[in-house]
């Protein structure tokens, strides 16, 4: 069989090659690329044109400028300067010569006597402003009476939980009179204020639950609300107004969703005398606020 080649005929009947024709092709694009923009810059202003072409240069500068790194000069001591140098270096005193701290942290104050509300320092009567004692009990002759007769009884140790040195009778005498004072069916004691509120708190409120509390609860509060895994929700210190303002908007997201709110419990955790501020809670209008909003 015959094998016919055919060419590619021109305008005049000349044979061109396909790759001359791509080339011209190419040219012909980025000569009308380079017109158009041409006259694209012909019309902008001059400071567009300048700006970009300084922006430009100042681009092309940092991608061709080196980086350098500085670097410490090297000091180089002759033997006779180090020996210098050595013999003027004097060192200094571990402890000051002239104390900078108070002198009292050398000669503590010593507390005389009974810890109660006032003190007795160095044979001076002072007012103590870091006692726990705000009921009084520190001091009371019939408290002191019944300490020592219980001394005579039970004798002493060292403390510990009723978990590991058991129950005895005045365990439970106690509970069952807080219980009758309370009105209450029954009463449990702790043997520790900071694992009462601890573990008290998440034993009621769960996850999912709301927690309204002043802000200036104590520490044992405060980690028993993270315990819970609720929601907290801060008013401020002993602000009735600031509560109700809190408990008003948790009615309104109720009155929205029905149905969660008939599984979500609210509670309200105040102290009675608060630790870090000595002041008392507001009680009658806690109460008014509790019945109110059905807390």
């Amino acid at each position: 069989m015959a094998r016919v080649e055919q060419q590619q005929c021109g305008p005049e009947g000349s044979t061109e090659s396909p790759y001359y024709l791509g080339q011209l092709s190419y040219f012909t694009i980025y000569l009308t690329k380079g017109i158009e923009i041409l006259e694209y810059y012909t019309k902008v202003p001059f400071y567009h044109v300048l700006f970009e072409a300084v922006l430009v240069l100042w681009i092309i500068r940092l991608i061709t400028s080196k980086t350098f790194r500085f670097r410490e000069q090297k000091i180089e001591l002759t033997e006779k300067e180090e020996e210098e140098l050595i013999e003027e270096w004097q060192p200094e005193p571990l402890v000051p010569v002239t104390p900078t701290y108070d002198l009292d942290a050398i000669t503590p104050k010593v507390v005389q006597g009974k810890p109660g509300h006032s003190l007795k320092i160095d044979d001076k009567e002072c007012l103590n402003f870091a006692t726990f004692n705000f009921l009084g009990f520190v001091g009371n002759e019939k408290i002191e009476d019944t300490a020592i007769k219980s001394l005579h009884r039970y004798g002493v140790g060292s403390c510990g939980p009723r978990g590991f040195y058991g129950t005895i009778d005045v365990h439970l005498e106690l509970e069952e009179r807080l219980a009758k004072f309370m009105r209450t069916e029954e009463a449990i004691l702790y043997s520790y204020g900071f694992s009462t509120i601890a573990s008290v708190i998440p034993a009621y409120s769960k996850r999912g639950d709301v927690i309204f509390c002043d802000k200036g609860v104590s520490f044992a509060i405060q980690k028993g609300l993270v315990a819970s895994r609720s929601r907290i929700m801060w008013f401020d210190h002993n602000d009735m107004d600031d509560l109700e303002r809190l408990l008003f908007e948790q009615k309104e997201k109720d009155d929205k969703n029905p149905k969660k709110a008939c599984v979500t419990r609210r509670f309200l955790v105040v102290e009675g005398i608060y630790v870090n501020y000595g002041d008392i809670a507001p009680l009658p209008k806690l109460i008014e606020l509790k019945y109110k909003y059905k807390v």
